[in-house]
């Protein structure tokens, strides 16, 4: 295990609305970037759960510096 991952009961899971109030952006957006694959996520029945370490780095790669 690479020395920066958690174990996974360490691990801090987001809800689909969670990530959307966090990124300010709608539930379907965030289904649209999970299943692109743009933002990972674990099937839990039938909702997903995203790793809050996975939001992080997704906003960090997203960033555009207009200025």
């Amino acid at each position: 295990m690479p020395a920066e991952e958690k174990p996974l009961g360490q691990v801090r899971f987001l809800t689909v609305a969670e990530v959307a109030l966090v990124m300010r952006v709608s539930k379907m957006t965030v289904y649209r970037l999970v299943h692109s694959g743009e933002l990972t996520a674990v099937r839990v029945g039938k909702s997903f759960r995203v790793p809050e370490k996975a939001v992080h780095e997704y906003l960090r790669n997203a960033y555009f510096d207009a200025g």
